[in-house]
C-alpha cells in the first residue's frame, strides 16, 4: 500500500487483520478529498486481499469522524465547480458500497464523536465498539442537505424506520447509553481507551473464523432484509453451495465428529 497519504494510516497484522485509522485529529477527522480518495482506494485493495481476514476502521485523536470537511466544501461552492456534490458519486457512494459489501468483518472502533458521513462509516461496519464519549450526529440536515453515505439503508435496518426518521430531521446526538440500545453500538466500554483494544480483540477472533462463511451471512442478510422469502432461499442455496465447497468446511466437519476445535484458514 505504498503511496497511502497521511490522512490515513494502514496497518496489518499478523493475525490478518488491516487498521485503517483516520488520520486528520486536527480537523475531528473530517473527510477532505484525499482521506476519500485513500479510504476508497484502500477498501477495494483490502477487498481483493484474500491475506486479509479482518478489517478495523478506527481514528486518531479525539474523535471518530466529523463527516464531510466542511471547509473545503465552501471553497468548492464558492468557486462553482460542482466537485461538493459529485463526491458522493466519486466517492461516498463507492466507500459505502465497498464497506457494506466487504466480503469480510468489518469492525468500527468508535471513539469520541461520529457525525454525519462519519456515522454512516460507522454504522456500515458489522460491529461498532463505544466508549462513554461514543456519540452519533446525523447531522446532514443541519448543513440543509439529506443522508449519504448509505444511512437510508443502514440507520432504519438498525433503528427502525420512525427513529431513523426522528434521528435523520431532528438530527439530535445520540449518546452511547442509548446508542447501545438502539443496536447503533455492539459494545460499549468502561473507558474510552478501551475502545480500539477491545475493537481489535473482536477483530483477531474474527480473523481466526470461518472467512468465507461470513462473507455469505453477509450476502445473506443483506438480501434477506429487503427481497422475498424466494429470494433470501435462492441466495441461501448459493451460499451453502460456496460454503460446502471450502477447506473450511471440510476439516471443521472432521473436527466436530472428532471431538475437536476447529482451525480455519479462511479458505
Amino acid at each position: 500500500m505504498f503511496g497511502v497519504p497521511m490522512e490515513l494510516l494502514v496497518e496489518r497484522t499478523e493475525n490478518g487483520v488491516a487498521i485503517l485509522t483516520l488520520n486528520r485529529p486536527e480537523a475531528l477527522n473530517s473527510l477532505n478529498t484525499a482521506l476519500k480518495v485513500a479510504l476508497r482506494d484502500t477498501l477495494q485493495e483490502l477487498r481483493d486481499d484474500a491475506t486479509v481476514r479482518a478489517i478495523v476502521l478506527a481514528a486518531a485523536g479525539r474523535a471518530f469522524c466529523g463527516g464531510q470537511d466542511l471547509r473545503e466544501h465552501v471553497e468548492s461552492l464558492e468557486a462553482g465547480t460542482g466537485a461538493s456534490l459529485s463526491t458522493v458519486a466519486e466517492h461516498y457512494n463507492p466507500i459505502a458500497t465497498l464497506l457494506g459489501g466487504m466480503p469480510k468483518p468489518v469492525v468500527a472502533a468508535v471513539r469520541g464523536m461520529a457525525a454525519g458521513a462519519g456515522a454512516s462509516l460507522a454504522l456500515l461496519a458489522d460491529f461498532r465498539v463505544g466508549g462513554p464519549k461514543t456519540a452519533f450526529l446525523m447531522a446532514f440536515a443541519n448543513v440543509g442537505l439529506a443522508g449519504d453515505t448509505g444511512i437510508s439503508w443502514t440507520l432504519p435496518r438498525i433503528v427502525g424506520h420512525a427513529k431513523a426518521v426522528e434521528l435523520l430531521l431532528l438530527a439530535e446526538p445520540v449518546d452511547a447509553q442509548t446508542a447501545v440500545g438502539l443496536g447503533m453500538l455492539t459494545r460499549l466500554t468502561e473507558t474510552d481507551d478501551d475502545v480500539l483494544p477491545t475493537a481489535l480483540e473482536l477483530a483477531d477472533r474474527l480473523a481466526a473464523g470461518p472467512t468465507v462463511a461470513y462473507g455469505q451471512i453477509k450476502r445473506e442478510l443483506a438480501a434477506g432484509g429487503s427481497g422475498s422469502l424466494a429470494d433470501a432461499l435462492a441466495v441461501e442455496a448459493e451460499a451453502q453451495s460456496t460454503c460446502g465447497h471450502t477447506t473450511d468446511h471440510q476439516h471443521a466437519t472432521a473436527a466436530f465428529v472428532q471431538k475437536q476445535k476447529p482451525v480455519f484458514k479462511g479458505v
